[in-house]
């Protein structure tokens, strides 16, 4: 339980503590696509994703890094006082570039404000030459590098299911790499994926616990027109869950995760023009605060069931 009486860690009480006040996101769009939808793993990606990847917000990756950060903060520093920022490469896989190219995208990103990198990207478009890269960037900027993986579920029937194109094998993998390489992993899960149950959403939480992951995103699956999905969706060969039952799989997801590891996000959001279901037809404010109101009405908080990690049957032995 933090300090400021929210019973998860927060990110936006993480990056104030870290930097000493408010810092924003600013979105970021590169020239690039997936290994998933290019044929080196696939072609048509995952089937919830459309065709232009997560990056609702974003600006055209036809602008350069500067100018895209330029527009972004002349719209956000007057309407927050923001004088921090950290530049988000959001869309598709960041990393799925050559090192040089992926090197002079991130050089350009570090400014005198920026205070970290943040880069969304596939387990498999992990490399030690690519973190190597990226380490050196990191102490010669003195900036903070957090690579955001890609998983949603550590079921590998469903990640087969959904079509991603790689396992848990490679998660683990990518994430013992970074950590290596001493730069922040944070972790995509979407908790309300069709095949998966609260089994599914515990040990989520016991494996990024176990990796010591740094920063979870938690998701509520979208029904993107356009996709695979949402042709199931249509002709109803998919059941999606309840708003409560939502609320009662991210309670107990946080009830299992490690205290330490910082929440970014309990419920993320995409615009309903796009899609056929988001966040129940409901403000992702209002599944926030149902979430917290589940937290106090039972009286548990971010860890308090994280009691499985360092040998667990031995601890009644040691004092």
């Amino acid at each position: 339980m933090t300090t400021s009486g929210v019973r998860y860690n927060a990110y936006s009480e993480h990056l104030r503590e870290r930097y000493g006040e408010k810092v924003y996101k600013l979105p970021v769009s590169l020239p690039v696509t997936c290994p998933n939808r290019d044929g080196q793993c696939g072609h048509n990606g995952c089937v919830f994703c459309g065709e232009i990847g997560a990056g609702y917000e974003n600006l055209p990756a036809s602008l350069t890094v500067s100018d895209q950060l330029a527009a972004n903060k002349a719209h956000i520093a007057p309407k927050y006082k923001a004088k921090k920022f950290i530049p988000y490469f959001q869309n598709f896989s960041n990393t799925y570039l050559p090192v040089e190219q992926l090197k002079h995208h991130v050089i350009e990103a570090c400014k005198e404000d920026i205070v970290a990198i943040a880069l969304a990207t596939r387990p498999d478009c992990i490399n030690d030459n690519y973190l190597e890269m990226l380490a050196a960037i990191k102490d010669e900027y003195g900036v903070d590098i957090c690579i955001e993986l890609g998983l949603q579920t550590v079921n590998y029937h469903t990640l087969e299911k959904i079509n991603r194109g790689h396992t848990l094998a490679e998660f683990i993998d990518a994430t013992r790499r970074i950590k290596h390489w001493s730069m922040d992993v944070c972790t995509h899960l979407i908790v309300n994926l069709p095949w998966d149950g609260m089994t599914d959403v515990i040990e989520s939480a016991k494996i990024v616990s176990a990796l010591e992951v740094d920063q979870v995103k938690l998701h509520a699956l979208y029904i993107v027109k356009n996709t695979v999905m949402a042709d199931w969706y249509q002709k109803g060969e998919i059941t999606l869950i309840s708003k409560e039952e939502y609320v009662e799989r991210v309670v107990t997801f946080l009830e299992y995760l490690h205290p330490d590891i910082v929440i970014q996000r309990l419920i993320g959001r995409a615009p309903e023009t796009n899609t056929l279901f988001t966040n129940w037809q409901t403000g992702w404010w209002k599944i926030r605060e149902a979430i917290e109101g589940q937290l106090v009405e039972r009286d548990t908080w971010q860890g308090k069931k994280c009691s499985y990690l360092n040998g667990s049957a031995v601890k009644k032995f040691v004092r």
